[in-house]
């Protein structure tokens, strides 16, 4: 069945966990079908100050609010990229935040799509030209790695590609 996808995108550069709580009534608004989240990234970062058990508490809250308040959407938390460089220096505990939100995700019985396996299969010189400040994937490239994948999750073997 062929229908016409709407995307909306409530996010904003740089921000954590804590702004994203405040977003929770815009994403209700929209009543989406499916909320894709990923809320690690920056919580991660040093310099954002958010430690890893404010980082699981806040995406447990807003799980549970979207669960709640959406009870028929699809939520997916994701893990997105790897990061290097710099903004790999100031995420030295990533993994422990992507794991506390996949935690966090599974306790809930709500779907994880870690995405960075499909990163990995890059060469470093792909995987360097791909992400080239270390944090932000390129548009066309991330588009070729994640949605395909995402097609592939959300569809299941539903979806002719």
């Amino acid at each position: 069945m062929q229908r016409p996808v709407k995307i909306e995108s409530v996010a904003k550069s740089g921000e954590t966990s804590l702004w994203a709580l405040t977003q929770i009534d815009r994403v209700v608004a929209e009543q989406p079908d499916v909320v894709l989240i990923e809320l690690y990234a920056n919580d991660a970062a040093l310099q954002r100050f958010v430690s890893l058990a404010q980082s699981r508490q806040d995406i447990g809250d807003i799980l549970d609010q979207l669960r709640q308040r959406l009870p028929q959407a699809r939520i997916i938390v994701m893990a997105m990229n790897p990061f290097s460089g710099l903004r790999g220096l100031i995420r030295p505990f990533v993994g422990s935040y992507i794991s506390a939100h996949r935690a966090e995700a599974e306790k809930r019985g709500l779907e994880f799509v870690d995405h960075r396996p499909n990163w990995q299969r890059l060469t470093p010189g792909d995987l360097a030209a791909a992400i080239p400040d270390g944090a932000h994937p390129l548009p066309d490239i991330a588009a070729e790695i994640i949605v395909p994948e995402l097609v592939k999750h959300i569809a299941g073997g539903n979806c002719n590609e």
